[in-house]
């Protein structure tokens, strides 16, 4: 028995591949499928299914273009409706490749369709549970997303009773290996391990824990931060499918020459620059919008990049291909290309540029008694903010800012002192700035991670800790 996970950061997703005997299943894909066929080939096996969990909010699975090239049908659980052919599997309904056995438990709660995969050994003894988004290291998936029209605190009911009558009924070596690890957003609080033990999950997963149907629907549901805009769009992409990576790839990975990048810009296209957030400060197109690579860049490019606008792109040399992928894996498939020579050819045409100036912690310290008109803008979540923040500051979270509207009451007269917790998301808020026309603004180094320990920066926390 050969179980690998397959686990990318940026998005937090953890994907499976299992074989046996030279049959081999897929769990939960990414859109770029090379590393399950390049596993395939390397174990000598065909990949004879392809398993959802679920519609999954947060990336474009790679089930279409995965059964495209092996031929294997896509199955999803009880309660899925698709544009495109699978294999409807039945609760309970069992699966061989080898001498393994996945049995299909449908578990309703996150979604409707929600459904684990429970894998038996060479012996028939139950070992893995492919969990999805039902249940998490240390958390459970959220009840708010792609519900139909279903509530969410009904929705928390059925993952109750799933909980409880597929899952907490399994034996306790049993291991989980979740769709999704720390930092996901289809959880609370998801734990800081990828994979756990049935018995480790029942004695510490608060979701486990909980025996009142009632208690445990006020605390699933309680404290839900808005999910990110962009989870509806890839649950609708991947319930009606999508245009194959290799046509996207095609379309978008074409380098455009200085003039026809300006063309571009002029017709409206969005300028997005993947470089990593300090290169960005230092120098770059005006009005491009910084999201680096180095940071959970799909997760942000989907929070904050529109889906009906065309993108341009500005990369580090040899990044572009990479970019491309790494954004269709969130549903931008409308890349228009990326500029030839990156932001150096830009400036070798002698082209006009931007910056962003960086300031040290004690540079704040010591303008913000004297300057009446400096505000401190925290871009942090709500959480963080809550947690200790700089007196005074006004606390304006990054995914809000998508709306300009919540730029409104910066005026040119202001200084805007700009910061996260570390730096990638200050720089990110920087970039949106601009492009509304506040450039009388300073990223603050190293944000509160530096602030916090500078001297006469007062702190303060919140009282109430909001999600």
């Amino acid at each position: 028995m050969f179980v690998k996970q397959l686990y990318t950061n940026c998005l937090s997703e953890a994907a499976y591949f299992i074989e046996s005997e030279g049959e081999a299943i897929v769990i939960d894909p990414l859109r770029d499928i090379e590393a399950y066929l390049d596993l395939a080939k390397e174990r000598n096996a065909t990949i004879k299914y392809i398993f959802e969990t679920h519609f999954h909010a947060d990336f474009v699975s790679g089930h279409l273009d995965l059964a495209a090239v092996t031929k294997a049908p896509i199955v999803f659980g009880p309660e899925a409706v698709t544009s495109f052919p699978i294999y409807p599997a039945k609760d309970g309904e069992k699966f061989t490749i080898g001498k393994l056995t996945l049995e299909v438990l449908h578990t309703p709660g996150h979604t409707m369709e929600s459904t684990c995969y429970l894998l038996y050994d060479e012996n028939g003894i139950p070992a893995s549970l492919f969990t999805g988004d039902t249940l998490f290291v240390g958390d459970v998936g959220r009840p708010d997303l792609f519900s139909g029209n279903h509530t969410k605190e009904e929705l928390a009911g059925m993952l109750f009773d799933s909980l409880n009558t597929r899952i907490k009924t399994l034996p306790d070596n049993v291991t989980v290996y979740p769709a999704h690890g720390p930092g996901s957003a289809c959880g609370k609080n998801l734990g800081p391990n990828t994979s756990s033990t049935l018995a480790e999950e029942k004695s510490t997963n608060y979701a486990l824990l909980a025996t009142d149907k009632a208690q445990f629907i006020s605390e699933v549901t309680d404290g839900l931060s808005t999910p990110p805009s962009y989870f509806p769009i890839n649950a609708k992409i991947n319930q009606e499918g999508y245009d194959t990576l290799k046509a996207v790839m095609e379309k978008s990975n074409v380098a455009l020459s200085v003039a026809d990048f300006k063309k571009k810009i002029k017709e409206g296209t969005l300028v997005l620059d993947t470089r990593p957030a300090t290169t960005f400060a230092e120098g770059f197109v005006p009005s491009s919008l910084s999201i680096g690579l180095e940071g959970r860049f799909a997760e942000w490019a989907g929070s904050l990049l529109p889906f009906d606008q065309e993108i341009i792109l500005v990369t580090e040399a040899g990044k572009e291909e990479e970019t491309i992928v790494r954004l269709a894996r969130v549903g931008f498939d409308h890349v228009a290309g990326y500029l030839k020579g990156g932001y150096e050819g830009w400036v070798a045409a002698g082209e006009k540029i931007d910056m962003i100036i960086t300031v040290e912690p004690d540079e704040l310290a010591m303008d913000l008694p004297h300057d009446p008109n400096l505000i401190v803008l925290d871009v942090r979540k709500p959480a963080e903010y809550a947690d200790g923040h700089i007196k005074d500051a006004i606390n304006l979270t990054l995914s809000d800012m998508v709306d300009p509207g919540t730029m409104a009451d910066f005026d040119d007269h202001h200084n805007l002192y700009v910061h996260c917790q570390g730096g990638y998301r200050s720089i990110i808020a920087c970039s949106m700035l601009k492009r509304e026309g506040i450039h009388n603004l300073r990223n603050v180094e190293g944000g509160y991670n530096n602030m916090k320990e500078t001297k006469g920066l007062e702190t303060v926390k919140e009282k109430n800790v909001l999600n």
